[in-house]
C-alpha cells in the first residue's frame, strides 16, 4: 500500500463538528462480487457513523466501486469522476473514493488523471475501508492496490435486500483466460472455512434472510487452497461439500451459487443439487464460445462437447431447471463459421439467458496484443444477431410458465405498482404479482407464495396468487 501526502493536512475540526453525521453515497458497477462488496463497505461506513445519503450530489463521500470486466464500463467510471472532481474543487471537505477492479489495475496513475481522489483500493482491501479512510483523515492519499490476505471478514454488510443475501465462499481467480483481467485485479483463490460461512448464515438467517446466494468469482473452485483428503482419497471441502454443510441452516428456505466453470462443474454436484431440497433449479455456467478452437484460444480449459455433457446431466436429474450463461463475440481471429457454432449451440441448448457481450482488449491479457482483432462494425452486428437469437429462445423458454403454478419469494413491491409484489421463482425467473389474493389475504416480502402464471414475457412473468397459500 502507498500512503502519499500530496495536499496539505486537513486542518482541526471547530468544536463540535466532529459530531456531525457524515453521508455517503456508494455506485456500483458490475458483477455480483461488486455488489456484495459494496454491502460490505457500506455496513463500514454505517458502523463509522455515516448516514446514506438522499442523492449522490448531496453525499459527503462518494464512493465508485469499479468494474475493468469491459471498456466501456471503465469509461463509464472516468465520467462519473470527472464530475465529482468538479464538486471536490468546490467542496474540498468531500471524500471521493474508488475501489475495486478499476482501481487494482490502475492503481497510482488514477490520482495523475484524477488528482481530486482521497483514496484508490482494490477489492482485496475492501473490508479495511476503515483503516484506510483514518489514513485519508490525517492528510494523506492512499493507493492500497497490494497484494493482501483477506482473514475471515468480521465487518458487518449493509444489506441492500431483508430476504435475499449474498455471502461470499471464495475470492480470487487463478484462471488464465486469455481476454479475462479478473486474476490480476482480484488476485488468488482465498476459500473462507466452512464453519465461518455456516456461522454467516445462521446469523442472516436470524435476521430473517430466506435466500442465500453463494458467490464466487469462479465457485467450483471452492476449496482447492484448503486442506483435507477423504479417506476414499478424495478432496473434502468442494462446493458440493459446503452445499451439504450449509443446506441444513434453520430459517434458510432457498440457496443458489455464482458464477461456475464448466471445467469444475462435476456430476457430484449436480446430483447434490437434484438431491438437496433447498438448492434451487437454476445454474450460471458460462460457455463463452461454441467453438473448441476459440475454447483454446480463449484458455478456457474444456470443449463444447464437456459443456454439452454437463448440460445433458442437469436437465437428466432437473427437467425443468434454468440454465444461463456468458458469451463473446468478436473474440480476435473469430470467422464467420466459428460465430455460426456460437449460434447454433445457443440454439440447441435453449437458454433461459444468455449474458452477451462483444470483445473489448483489456490491459494486462494476452489476447488484447494479438492481431488478428476483429474490426468494431462485425462485432458490433454479431453482438446484434445473437441479442435477437438470446431473446427469442428466452421468450420461447418462458412460454413453458403460462398456466403453471410457481412458488415465488416475495422480495419487495414492484417500484411500478405499489399494490404488486416482485420476486423470483426457483428457476429464477423474474414473477410480478398481486399482494392480495382473491379472498382478502395480503402477502409480504419474505413469503413464498404459490403463483398461477398469467402472462410471459421475455424476461419476466406475471401471475396470481392462489388463495391464502402461504408457502411457508
Amino acid at each position: 500500500m502507498t500512503a502519499t501526502s500530496l495536499r496539505p493536512l486537513t486542518p482541526p475540526s471547530e468544536p463540535g463538528l466532529d459530531q456531525i453525521r457524515r453521508s455517503y453515497w456508494i455506485t456500483t458497477f458490475g458483477c455480483q462480487m461488486n455488489k456484495a462488496d459494496s454491502e460490505r463497505m457500506a455496513g463500514i461506513l454505517e458502523s463509522m457513523g455515516y448516514d446514506e445519503a438522499t442523492g449522490e450530489f448531496d453525499a459527503d463521500l462518494v464512493l465508485y466501486n469499479t468494474c475493468t470486466i469491459r471498456d466501456n464500463a471503465e469509461q463509464k467510471v472516468y465520467s462519473y469522476l470527472g464530475r465529482q472532481a468538479q464538486r471536490k474543487r468546490d467542496n474540498p471537505n468531500l471524500t471521493l473514493v474508488v475501489a475495486g477492479c478499476v482501481a487494482q489495475q490502475e492503481g497510482e496513475s488514477l490520482l495523475r488523471r484524477v488528482p481530486e481522489l482521497d483514496l484508490v483500493m482494490g477489492p482485496q482491501h475492501a473490508n479495511r475501508l476503515e483503516t484506510l479512510l483514518q489514513q485519508v483523515d490525517s492528510g494523506q492519499q492512499v493507493v492500497a492496490t497490494e497484494e493482501h490476505h483477506i482473514l475471515e471478514d468480521i465487518t458487518t454488510a449493509r444489506r441492500d435486500s431483508a430476504i435475499c443475501g449474498w455471502v461470499n465462499v471464495i475470492y480470487g481467480c487463478n484462471e488464465r483466460c486469455t481476454y479475462c483481467v479478473v486474476p490480476s485485479v482480484r488476485g488468488q483463490e482465498q476459500s473462507r472455512l466452512p464453519e465461518a460461512i455456516c456461522l454467516e448464515m445462521e446469523g442472516l438467517a436470524a435476521q430473517g434472510f430466506k435466500e442465500i446466494t453463494l458467490l464466487g468469482q469462479n465457485i467450483d473452485a471452492y476449496g482447492r487452497d484448503l486442506p483435507g483428503i477423504t479417506q476414499e482419497g478424495r478432496r473434502q471441502n468442494t462446493l458440493t461439500d459446503l452445499l451439504h454443510h450449509v443446506h441444513d441452516v434453520e430459517g434458510i428456505e432457498r440457496l443458489r451459487f455464482a458464477t461456475s466453470h464448466p471445467r469444475y462443474f462435476t456430476e457430484r454436484l449436480i446430483d447434490a443439487c437434484a438431491d438437496l431440497p433447498k438448492v434451487c433449479e437454476h445454474f450460471h455456467i458460462p460457455f463463452q464460445s461454441g467453438d473448441n478452437e476459440l475454447l483454446k484460444s480463449m484458455a478456457r480449459g474444456y470443449t463444447v462437447e464437456r459443456y454439452r455433457r454437463i448440460i445433458d446431466r442437469i436437465r437428466h436429474r432437473m427437467p425443468d431447471a434454468s440454465i444461463s450463461a456468458d458469451v463473446i463475440v468478436g473474440f480476435p481471429g473469430e470467422t464467420d463459421a466459428q460465430y455460426r457454432r456460437t449460434l447454433d449451440l445457443i440454439d440447441e441448448i435453449a437458454f433461459d439467458q444468455v449474458n452477451t457481450a462483444a470483445y473489448s482488449p483489456r490491459p494486462n491479457t494476452p489476447a488484447a496484443t494479438w492481431d488478428n482483432q476483429l474490426p468494431e462494425a462485425v462485432k458490433v452486428e454479431r453482438l446484434k444477431e445473437i441479442n435477437a437469437l438470446v431473446e427469442r429462445n428466452a421468450r420461447e423458454r418462458n412460454a413453458r410458465y403460462l398456466g403453471r403454478t410457481e412458488e415465488v419469494l416475495a422480495e419487495g413491491i414492484n417500484s411500478k405498482d405499489a399494490q404488486q409484489l416482485m420476486g423470483r421463482t426457483r428457476t429464477n425467473r423474474l414473477t410480478f404479482f398481486s399482494a392480495t389474493s382473491a379472498d382478502g389475504h395480503h402477502y409480504q416480502p419474505g413469503d413464498l407464495v404459490n403463483v398461477r402464471i398469467d402472462a410471459v414475457r421475455s424476461f419476466s412473468l406475471s401471475g396470481t396468487p392462489l388463495p391464502s397459500n402461504p408457502v411457508r
